[in-house]
């Protein structure tokens, strides 16, 4: 099905566009007052993610909404752990947890390779749903998590501000970390190869605890297994967003994708100029800029786009929306870049 805005797909492999496209991480969620809507109709964040007709509504709620230049599939990236044998819940006003968490070769044991498909199908359906309401208008946008951050919790059991025990597994068992990084690496080719034969158009990776790792770990632990999932995946265009990993620039360079993704702590022009002219840069106006007056958010906008321009971009902020932002402020951001000339 020809994709009648196709510009984010045109953007990423540098192709001309004739105005920069916009969309937002986290833009299937908590800011929409539909999206509450939806979510109150089920008994939690997990039911809405597993349940495909549902997913698919709250997927396109931003698309009719706020205007934004794609979709991304509603879901979660703690839905690899759960496929490979490792549940997990969703606590209110906590976040995610593990009841089980992986610390020896016994737990690695109980776990398998998911194969996508099967054992994500919910997802799969949710994809297939939307790509058919959707209708072409937009292209769908399908992700996962980096296996570094999906270590994090497997080993963490939560969310943390240090992941402590996940890093001194790196240290203390080097071999069974390569090995359980190796099995959520191959679970995640598989997912990603069965989103993008559902009709996902372009994938994203997001390493969101990339920027707790120190540069050397983070190459052998982390981007050494990014960069397998880059070479394995080549029937779309992808996009890496590494959260805090300011100091892996220059080596994301190097991946087999088509952009990069900047949080709002990286410099627009230091960044270019360590990651070339080759790569999009996607983002990365700050979150917390989107609680100014309407006036200060299309100012942010605007100079964030000064820094951008003239090089290969895709407008984003630079992490997920936060869900206390107001909508209308939203929309402000997303037509000073429809109208950025």
């Amino acid at each position: 099905m020809q994709i009648q805005n196709d510009l984010l797909l045109r953007a990423a492999k540098g192709e001309k566009v004739e105005r920069t496209p916009v969309w937002l991480m986290r833009q299937a969620g908590r800011i929409l007052p539909e999206y509450r809507a939806v979510r109150e109709s089920v008994s939690g964040f997990i039911e809405l993610a597993q349940t495909p007709e549902l997913a698919s509504e709250v997927t396109i709620q931003p698309v009719d909404l706020l205007g934004v230049d794609a979709a991304i599939i509603f879901s979660d990236i703690l839905v690899i752990p759960e496929a490979m044998g490792l549940p997990y819940e969703m606590v209110e006003k906590r976040g995610p947890w593990f009841p089980e968490t992986v610390s020896s070769e016994s737990d690695l044991k109980k776990l398998k390779i998911a194969d996508g498909a099967n054992d994500l199908s919910y997802v799969i359906k949710a994809i297939e749903i939307t790509k058919k309401e959707l209708a072409g208008r937009v292209p769908l946008i399908g992700f996962a998590g980096a296996p570094w951050t999906i270590f994090a919790y497997m080993v963490e059991g939560s969310g943390s501000k240090t992941f402590s025990k996940a890093r001194a597994m790196l240290y203390t068992e080097p071999k069974l970390s390569h090995q359980l990084l190796q099995m959520i690496t191959d679970s995640t080719i598989n997912y990603l190869k069965a989103q993008i034969v559902a009709g996902a158009d372009l994938i994203q990776l997001f390493d969101s605890w990339a920027g707790i790792l120190g540069p050397d770990q983070y190459e052998e632990y982390s981007l050494k297994y990014i960069s397998q999932i880059c070479d394995a995946i080549n029937e779309v265009p992808k996009t890496v967003f590494a959260k805090g990993a300011f100091f892996a620039r220059e080596a994301m360079s190097q991946l087999n994708c088509e952009t990069i993704g900047l949080d709002w702590n990286m410099g627009i022009a230091e960044s270019r100029k360590m990651i070339g002219d080759g790569k999009t840069l996607q983002g990365n106006l700050d979150p917390a800029a989107l609680y100014g007056t309407p006036e200060q958010v299309a100012a942010a906008t605007k100079k964030m786009m000064d820094q951008f321009k003239g090089g290969r971009h895709i407008a984003n902020l630079g992490h997920g929306v936060y869900p206390d932002i107001d909508p209308e402020k939203v929309k402000v951001f997303i037509e000073t870049v429809k109208n950025y000339k």
